[in-house]
């Protein structure tokens, strides 16, 4: 059995104009969600033996956390571009690359193309992921190949919107 944890960034800081997309950081929000998500992943005993992530610095920012909460070894991030430029179609296959020791993969990236890979990946629809979200897909397969032709079951769709009211 695969499972795929994916992880859409925390919500970004859009407040200096001068910068580009690939390089915003996280908000005030932002950071208090992504450590929260973090801790709520672990307490559901999902453990990464893989951490894929675009290159995008809201998206590293937010894999810092994740990667502090689960004493993951930072040298092994991979950081790969095609998660935020080239769509769903080619995250899904990049998936279908990853070695079979793994079991456990975490992707972290940007929308509309983690909302869409989720939906071609189960059965079930998704309208949106949110900033923070978290999409866990168990597969019945033992090689990652199958992803471009199986689909999985959600285990469970969390947000931080689920947990923090707003005021």
């Amino acid at each position: 059995m695969k499972t795929l944890v994916i992880i859409r960034h925390s919500k970004s800081d859009w407040s200096d104009p001068h910068i580009t997309d690939i390089e915003r950081p996280l908000n005030k929000r932002g950071k208090r969600d992504a450590p929260f998500m973090a801790k709520l992943l672990k307490e559901k005993n999902v453990f990464p033996d893989l951490i894929l992530t675009s290159p995008a610095e809201r998206a590293l920012q937010t894999v810092k956390y994740f990667v502090d909460e689960f004493n993951y070894d930072k040298s092994k991030i991979v950081v790969r571009e095609e998660i935020y430029t080239m769509g769903s179609t080619a995250i899904r296959k990049l998936l279908s690359q990853i070695d079979d020791l793994h079991n456990t993969v975490f992707l972290f990236g940007h929308n509309p193309d983690l909302t869409s890979l989720a939906n071609q990946l189960m059965d079930m629809f998704i309208e949106n992921i949110p900033t923070t979200g978290i999409v866990c897909i168990d597969f019945d397969f033992n090689s990652w190949k199958e992803i471009l032709t199986s689909k999985g079951k959600l285990r469970f769709f969390e947000y931080p919107k689920k947990y923090f009211k707003k005021k």
